[in-house]
């Protein structure tokens, strides 16, 4: 590839970076942009025409050279000589790979031709919503024609590939006035002789179709507002959400786990309080970039914000049913043997009048960006609607975009899934020691983390290190309090549908003998481990039953559960009673599919937050021994003669919930070197 001293590059990034951080011009991984220019032939030391053009599923709003498909435009030109014709346009895509130039950079798109084949310097391709307004408005030719006369001109909807880059090449070349195109059911095109006139000109066509909506548009196109299906109020609305949740996740479910996201902004909350958001609901979405994230249409709950909720679960497990049905009777429709095999016929899209959307997919990020898509999705429907009436593409051309090949190829793709994808962890002390160490290693291997700690800056700490909040988020939780854990349990929630996963890690020591040892001692130690994992362990177990989807819990005991050492009363039976929590609730929680274990660690120091808050020192003083020497000390009395590190424990807490061990519940597992004493029996 070449570098970004090649000019071309460097403005065609700067371009794409501007256009994709405004959602206003394009949906995130939506649209693709290039430029043409000339570099060296390495081979013939000839100047040759070249074409940049983002590369498939990659994000104009973050998009780097690395991102880029980098092609000879003789070669990919000259495919025109080659084309075999619409029924078989689906093979120029293979045929991309024989116009790349060099090695590295991105696999080419399907929308390829249009940039290399429209003769002009530089191309955007955009999907923004006044755009697809336009686009999906039943009278969208006309609409083009009267916002723009014949400066920007109207292509009849087309599936994207080689031909719709022949179609507009043809318009372009016959129209020289012309500085784009609205693509029906699609979106935007634009070109330009220098990058800044391309982007002005994008910018340009998005801002007049949004001032001719305004301008034209008739007042509350989505109808009136529905009485009995306005908004609850804000604590009424996040509480009845909190509760629905763990509910719809389990429903979206039923064919693979999924994350889910929530959305309850003003756009969202006005759509579902009008009269017609069933009715435009089930005409689904707009843009082939839309209904491949939101599937064909969403699932719509059809009862007031005021119904109890009894009645509304029970609706939404019928509504559920129903839908499966409809999406498998929609894939037989037109599905042919070549189709590649249903997804799977859940929604990833759930409606729910008053309180807000659910949105689901393999991850948070791709979860959060369905709602994006759909929001996207309402705003097109409003101005299609306040300019004309909302016509999406048919369900024809929908399964066929939906279940293209080249999209399954898109798929498969993509990495393998790591051993917690799709699984949403709790870990209580997370912000330093083992619970720091769990966190990033259940992240590392796919899992969404909930950083909760006392200590809020330092669970913020950990969850910044893990990455974004589509990977961690923290929470301020006090285990002892049964309120705060229950709303950190609702912020769990609300970041990434439900939970799966909890770890009790939160934990203190005061190292006293008994005549020394204060009922507050006892107390304290007794309220956050004993109680807290207990109030944990309850209010997350309210999750999993709800979501119907099994769960693990894991209690990080102590080898002083079974172990009886000095000066250590409080601590230990505190530790004894998680350790018969593992049991009890192992035996209670086995007939919804929780499962429950513990470890027992030992001499756990380096990172720990309990020996640097004077544990350490008072084990050191106990046994003679410097306070920096204590984990070797601890090390030595072991039959491995090896330190326990907080990444050890770590890993056996991903032994326990990553799938080899999904029949064991009720089992302690040692962490601790090999300590004879506490060998379980």
């Amino acid at each position: 590839m070449a570098s970004l001293d090649q000019p071309e590059i460097a403005a065609l990034l700067a371009r794409s970076n501007r256009l994709g951080s405004d959602p206003r011009n394009t949906n995130y991984a939506g649209g693709n942009t290039s430029a043409k220019g000339t570099a060296v032939d390495p081979v013939s030391g000839q100047a040759v025409e070249l074409l940049w053009v983002k590369g498939s599923g990659g994000d104009l709003g973050t998009l780097t050279e690395a991102g880029l498909a980098v092609l000879r435009l003789d070669r990919l030109r000259a495919l025109t000589g080659v084309y075999p014709g619409v029924g078989r346009e689906d093979e120029m895509v293979a045929a991309f790979d024989y116009c790349l130039h060099g090695k590295g950079g991105a696999a080419p798109s399907i929308d390829t031709a249009m940039h290399g084949l429209v003769n002009a310097p530089h191309v955007d391709h955009l999907h923004p919503d006044s755009g697809i307004a336009l686009a999906a408005a039943a009278e969208g030719e006309k609409l083009t024609s009267d916002c723009f006369g014949d400066r920007v001109l109207w292509v009849p909807w087309r599936r994207p590939g080689f031909q719709l880059g022949l179609d507009i090449a043809q318009i372009q070349r016959d129209n020289p006035q012309a500085i784009g195109v609205i693509l029906g059911g699609h979106g935007i095109t634009a070109w330009g002789a220098t990058s800044e006139e391309c982007e002005s000109r994008s910018l340009e066509i998005i801002a007049a179709a949004q001032r001719y909506i305004e301008e034209n548009g008739r007042a509350e196109p989505f109808g009136p507002v529905l009485a009995g299906y306005e908004p609850l109020p804000d604590a009424q609305r996040r509480a009845r959400a909190a509760e629905l949740a763990p509910v719809i996740r389990g429903l979206a479910s039923a064919d693979r786990r999924q994350v889910g996201h929530f959305t309850g902004t003003p756009v969202v909350l006005d759509f579902l309080a009008r009269a017609r958001h069933a009715e435009l609901g089930a005409l689904g979405t707009s843009c082939p970039d839309h209904f491949l994230r939101t599937k064909v249409r969403p699932l719509v709950l059809d009862l007031p914000p005021s119904a109890p909720l009894p009645a509304v679960i029970d609706r939404l497990r019928e509504l559920h049913l129903a839908y499966r049905d409809d999406y498998r009777a929609y894939y037989q429709r037109y599905s042919t043997p070549d189709s590649p095999p249903m997804r799977g016929a859940d929604p990833a899209i759930v409606l729910v009048p008053g309180v807000g959307m659910f949105s689901f997919g393999a991850d948070k990020q791709t979860a959060r960006v369905a709602g994006e898509f759909y929001v996207n999705a309402i705003n097109v429907m409003r101005g299609a609607e306040a300019v004309s009436s909302y016509a999406p593409i048919g369900e024809t051309e929908k399964f066929r975009i939906e279940y293209w090949a080249l999209e399954e190829a898109k798929l498969a793709r993509r990495p393998a899934p790591k051993p917690l994808a799709t699984r949403v962890a709790l870990i209580t002390g997370a912000g330093s020691g083992i619970g720091r160490a769990t966190a990033r290693r259940l992240a590392a291997e796919g899992a969404c983390v909930v950083v909760a700690d006392l200590d809020e800056p330092g669970a913020k700490a950990v969850a910044e290190e893990i990455g974004t909040a589509d990977a961690a988020v923290h929470v301020a939780i006090d285990v002892t309090d049964e309120a705060a854990v229950a709303e950190a349990v609702r912020d769990a929630v609300f970041a990434f549908g439900g939970i799966d996963l909890v770890v009790n890690n939160a934990g203190l020591s005061i190292s006293r003998p008994l005549l020394e040892t204060t009922a507050a001692d006892w107390d304290l130690q007794h309220d956050v481990m004993a109680k807290g994992s207990f109030l944990v362990s309850r209010e997350a177990a309210r999750v999993m039953r709800g979501q119907g989807l099994g769960g693990d819990i894991v209690y990080i005991c102590s080898k002083n559960a079974v172990f009886a050492g000095p000066d250590n009363l409080a601590y230990g039976a505190a530790k004894a009673d998680q350790a018969h929590q593992v049991r009890l609730l192992a035996a209670e929680l086995g007939e919804i599919g929780i499962r429950v274990n513990g470890i027992n660690p030992d001499g756990v120091v380096r990172g720990s937050g309990i020996f640097a808050a004077g544990w350490g020192a008072q084990r050191a003083a106990l046994y003679g021994v410097p306070e920096a020497e204590l984990g070797a000390f601890y090390a030595q009395r072991t039959l491995l003669k090896r330190e326990v590190l907080p990444e050890h424990v770590a890993a056996a807490v991903l032994a326990l919930t990553a799938g080899e061990l999904s029949l064991t519940t009720g089992l302690l597992i040692p962490v601790d070197g090999g300590v004879a004493a506490a060998f379980l029996r």
